[in-house]
Formats: C-alpha cells, structure tokens, sequence
C-alpha cells in the first residue's frame, strides 16, 4: 500500500511524504525529497523531524495512527469499511480526507472532490437519537477522521443563516458535533457547565455550544464545538456557494512526543507531565505564557474532576505557514467523578500521586519543582484558581439552568462532592 500525505500551507496543500507498506508492521513514513529540500519545509510532527530517511514502522504508526478514532468508534467504522480494527493504515486511508489538523492522508492516484450537502433537521435528530452508530456511519462515508473514543462528526456551519452541512472528500468542516447518551448521562450539560467555568476562570476554550433538536432531552441534544484548527480566511475559496476554511495544523502531545494512543494514560510513574512542559519550554514561539496555560489547565482539570484528561487531551497548534506553535486552547473539559462508574486516578502523576482523593496543594508543589517551575509562581496560581473556581461554577450552572438546563445544578453539587475542589 502507499498512501500520500499532504499538509496545508497558508490555505494550498502540498506534498509531504508518502507511507509505504505491505501492513502496519512495515509501513514506513518518507519525506518527499522536494518538500524536504524547500526553504519553507516543517516537520508535521515533532516526533517525525525532517530526514531523508524513511521513519521506522513503529515511528510511523505513533503518529498516524493518533489521528484516528479510538475504542466503540474505530471498532464500528472498521465494521463499516470490513477491515480489521487493527489495521491502521486501511482506516486511515478509508478515513484520511478530513482529520484534525491539517493532515491529509489520500491513495496514489486518487482522485479528489469536495462538496457541501445540506444537513435536515431530521437528520440532525437522528444522529442525537441514534447514538454512535449514526455517527460512524456519517465518518465512513464523508471519510472523516476524528480522534477519540466517543461518537462525534466533523460538520460545516453555516452561522448566518443556522444551517448545517455535511462536508464531503475534502471539504474542510468548521466544527466538531458530539452525542450525549452515548457516552455518560448528561454529558453535554456537564461538558458545557465545564467549559462556561472553565473560561470563567481565564482559560482560553474554543466557541461551544448546545444543538437542540427538540425540548433539551438527553437524546434530543447535540454539543458543537468550534474548530481552533479552522480560521476563515479573509478571499476564501468558495464550495457549493460557502466560504471555505483553511486548516491549520495541529498535533496531540501523545503525537509530539511519540507515545502510542494506547498509551495515553500514565499508569506508572514515566514523566508525562514534565515532558509536556520541557515540549512547551523548547518548541513554543511563547513558552513562559503557555507553560502558565498548560500549569492552569491542568489544576482546573483537578478541581473539576476530569480525570480522562490524558495527553491526546493537550494540543499544539501551528501558524498557517507551519513557523510557530502554540498551546492549543482547552478542550474535552468534563468532569468525569461525577459517575460512580469512572476510575478516580488522573490520567497522569501530579507529583508523586495519580489517585485524585491523594492529590493535595502539596501534590502540585512537587510536581511545579519536578516539571521546573518556580514553586511560588505555581502555587500562587493553583491558590487563585482555586479561589475564583467555585463563584464561576455557580455562576455557569445558573445560566445553563435558566436557559433550559435545570440539570446543570445537579452536577455542579456533583462537581463539588467528586472533584478536586472538595478535596
């Protein structure tokens, strides 16, 4: 098999490399020689520096593989498409028109459209009703690639005139849709309630919102998020009379780092979180203000209770030329104890504990020190967003419960029984 990888520079595709191989043992990840010799030419991940040699198959697979979708969806699309789920490179050729970031993964030869279809409002209720296996069926056909472990599409929105669209081939989408019963009950309130707090408290989030297709039952609504890895150009092109997005690239920290998405979650003390601020420190174009964005962020997650905010869960997000990176904004905020049923341990060590009951002010003054920041600077922001973490809370829960979402009150009382905060 031989797959083609293209990134989007400033708006226009180009060549990057290709992927060649029998199978995912293999397959091997090659710079195109003239990208590789262009002045302008970047790496498309931090894990995959520019050489002229081809990567090793397992160098390969922890990028490319971290593009795609995990767990239920990845075994529901590989369904779709009668491949085994463990065949990365058929899903990922399958999947690759549209993925996060600006990656473009096509077959030799292939050739390409781009179209925008309208979205009905009852197929908008459908995919709110019919859970994960609408979604994966709307993956597979409009070969979108979106990671992750619950059913979510990539979708265009219109927001002048409040329609929805399908992107298909190549079509970039705008925003990210995800279903509410198919994961945790109430988790689109609870991921709103999150993020409302969670920009409240200083930290950047990407536009979101509620879709409700009917009077705000579980499975009657919708949360859509705002592409950070779409901007709108100022002359963009136009598909099926819409302007069209650019896409600015994006990877994981699992990607940058090269740890398989197996691996997302540290269950053993590996350093995750200091080589996630050593990234920061060496690779930002504005490392002291993303390292204090990353410490935040992840404090907040503590005291919310989200303890799946594993590294696939922290991004770095490109310029359009590729030149600089940056933290991406926050995203996947949820608190997940609030469900009995969800494991208590954070996805990584905050100083020497995992556990969220062992985690304390001292927990994060150890790992301000192992990860090098100052103490007092660190704890200085732990103690203020802890300070304005509870009137923000309150005052998100009241505005999602006034606009329909009485459940709100009920998890914030959650969020505070279950989270770090009560700690």
């Amino acid at each position: 098999m031989k797959l083609i990888v293209n990134i989007e520079y400033n708006g226009r595709q180009r060549l990057v490399g290709t992927i060649e191989g029998s199978s995912q043992s293999d397959a091997r990840f090659q710079y195109d020689e003239t990208f590789l010799h262009s002045p302008d030419s970047m790496p498309v991940s931090l894990s995959l520096p520019l050489q002229e040699r081809p990567f090793s198959a397992s160098q390969t697979k922890n990028y490319f593989e971290g593009l795609l979708p995990e767990g239920f969806t990845r075994r529901t699309v590989a369904q779709w498409m009668h491949v085994d789920e463990n065949d990365y490179l058929s899903i990922l050729h399958g999947l690759g028109r549209e993925c996060l970031g600006a990656v473009q993964i096509i077959a030799e030869d292939e050739k390409l459209n781009e179209s925008y279809e309208p979205v009905s409002r009852e197929e908008i209720r459908a995919l709110a009703e019919e859970g994960v296996s609408k979604s994966t069926e709307i993956v597979t056909r409009a070969h979108l690639s979106l990671t992750g472990a619950s059913g979510k599409v990539g979708l265009y929105y219109d927001r002048t005139n409040d329609k929805w669209y399908f992107p298909w081939g190549t079509a970039p989408s705008t925003h990210i849709v995800k279903q509410s019963h198919v994961r945790l009950n109430d988790i689109v309130t609870n991921e709103r309630l999150s993020l409302m707090t969670a920009q409240k408290c200083g930290i950047e989030i990407p536009e979101s919102f509620i879709i409700n297709t009917g009077t705000g039952n579980e499975n009657e609504v919708l949360f859509a998020t705002a592409r950070y890895d779409r901007s709108m150009p100022e002359h963009p092109r136009i598909i099926d009379g819409l302007p069209c997005p650019c896409r600015l690239h994006q990877e994981d920290f699992a990607q940058a780092l090269g740890i398989l998405a197996s691996e997302k979650y540290e269950k053993k003390p590996e350093g995750y979180l200091k080589m996630m601020f050593e990234t920061l420190r060496y690779y930002s174009s504005d490392p002291i203000r993303d390292q204090m964005k990353l410490w935040d962020m992840i404090v907040f997650n503590y005291l919310i209770g989200n303890t799946d905010a594993h590294i696939k869960n922290f991004s770095l997000l490109y310029s359009p030329n590729m030149k600089s990176i940056r933290l991406s904004p926050a995203y996947d905020l949820v608190s997940t104890t609030v469900y009995e049923q969800s494991t208590r341990e954070m996805a990584f060590f905050i100083g020497n504990d995992l556990l969220i009951d062992h985690i304390s002010r001292e927990s994060f003054r150890t790992a301000a020190r192992d990860i090098g920041l100052s103490e007092r600077i660190a704890l200085e922001r732990f103690d203020r967003m802890k300070e304005v973490f509870l009137p923000a809370m309150e005052e998100s829960a009241t505005q999602l419960s006034d606009a329909g979402y009485p459940k709100a009150i009920e998890i914030k009382s959650g969020i505070l029984r279950s989270g770090g905060i009560g700690m």
